[in-house]
């Protein structure tokens, strides 16, 4: 009798389990959807021609947005802009499903190209670091920057990375792995 008590509990487990990742999936499309419509009216509103895209990648929703010739305005010097709107973009779709939401925005290619120079900084000054043994502390950058600097340098050897300081002054500092 206990065989089979364990049996059903793990049956009943299963489609639970399964469940959760379903329900997870689907709300993080719900998320993609709500912020596409939000920034569909955006661009409308500054009559802004551009192809919106959405995707899930890594528990996160991914909207991007292509195609017009004034996009560039919206990513801004250094992505400010483009930070700002995805701030306010995630504002919008937690006050539609109450819940705090990590969705990615994307403008223009921006993040896309500004993941490979932050890849290629990261590795380079790990590089260095290694090479001569003194530590480097690289410039102020946002918690995007920083996440792929940390990476860049943890696929190098004999290094280390940490982020010090206080937003927004918070920045990386390359160290060799003692």
């Amino acid at each position: 009798m206990a065989e089979t008590i364990e049996t059903i509990d793990a049956d009943d487990e299963a489609p639970a389990a399964e469940e959760t990742s379903s329900s997870s999936e689907d709300l993080l499309v719900r998320e993609g959807d709500i912020a596409g419509d939000y920034l569909e009216r955006l661009l409308d509103l500054l009559d802004y021609d551009g192809d919106i895209d959405l995707d899930v990648e890594s528990g996160r929703a991914i909207v991007s947005i292509d195609g017009g010739d004034d996009l560039e305005k919206l990513v801004g010097g250094r992505g400010q802009v483009l930070e700002a709107l995805q701030e306010l973009t995630r504002l919008a779709v937690q006050q539609e499903t109450g819940t705090r939401s990590r969705l990615m925005l994307d403008i223009a290619g921006w993040r896309a190209g500004r993941r490979a120079e932050l890849t290629e900084l990261g590795r380079t000054t790990a590089e260095t670091v290694k090479e001569t043994g003194e530590k480097v502390r690289l410039q102020p950058m946002s918690p995007f920057e920083r996440k792929v600097v940390h990476d860049a340098v943890a696929a190098v050897g004999g290094v280390k990375s940490e982020s010090e300081g206080e937003e927004p002054k918070r920045r990386v500092v390359v160290m060799p792995d003692a």
